[in-house]
């Protein structure tokens, strides 16, 4: 499925302020993004299976990170994923000092408070560096995969990219996050359960991933090809920025 017929290519990224929905879709990104690290205190039980409450909407900020980059190109991508940086560093900060803060005499509430808020600075930064490498690593094949099979199959690049986007995202934050207090075996087991879920989720998702990417790319008028894109996660100029 491909509107390429229908809408003329753009070779270089546009500038996004004219678009309609592309920053709605960046907050709606970043709100996925804090409520994961929110819920990720939570132990779910599906079946046999035990998951982080986070790992239930966290991989749909990597169907956010295709849409950015199938329709929008790597530049608005890298934006996003800035932009949602950022605003998870700043959850983790004022998380920190938020509990560090006393409590006011009577309110009895500071433990279940501190249990949500109260983030282990290691796991906040585990979790900061995968996204971020992920995130990018994401983007940056889908961008290739784009141009190498000139906007077709796009099931085979949602999917491809979440894969190398996700095995790196995985483990990155498990080796951080554990590594020298779990044993190798165990960091395995997580590393590859994890990344086998998430990329299920992808696979999933794909149907939707369709019905988005397609309306985006009618209504917005745009459909990206980065030929020559400057990938450099810290670079960036003119429109894409």
């Amino acid at each position: 499925m491909s509107l390429t017929s229908e809408i003329a290519p753009h070779v270089a990224a546009p500038d996004w302020r004219r678009f309609h929905y592309y920053d709605l879709l960046v907050h709606a990104f970043v709100v996925v993004l804090l409520v994961s690290n929110l819920i990720a205190p939570k132990i779910v039980a599906i079946g046999p299976f035990r998951v982080s409450g986070a790992q239930l909407l966290f991989p749909i900020a990597y169907i956010f990170g295709d849409v950015f980059t199938e329709v929008y190109g790597y530049g608005a991508s890298r934006r996003a994923i800035w932009i949602g940086f950022f605003a998870s560093g700043l959850l983790a900060l004022m998380g920190l000092v938020s509990v560090a803060l006393p409590a006011a005499p009577g309110w009895e509430d500071q433990r279940a408070f501190a249990t949500v808020f109260n983030f282990v600075p290691r796991l906040v930064g585990a979790s900061l560096i995968a996204y971020w490498a992920g995130e990018f690593a994401n983007s940056f094949v889908l961008a290739k995969m784009k141009v190498l099979t000139n906007g077709k199959r796009l099931w085979m690049r949602t999917i491809g990219s979440t894969a190398v986007g996700q095995f790196v995202d995985t483990t990155i934050v498990m080796v951080l996050a554990f590594g020298g207090t779990l044993s190798a075996a165990l960091i395995g087991n997580l590393i590859l359960s994890g990344y086998l879920a998430k990329v299920a989720y992808e696979a999933a998702a794909t149907p939707v991933t369709y019905l988005i990417v397609n309306f985006l790319k009618r209504k917005e008028g745009v459909d990206v090809y980065d030929y020559a894109t400057e990938f450099n996660p810290f670079k960036g100029g003119g429109s894409e920025l």
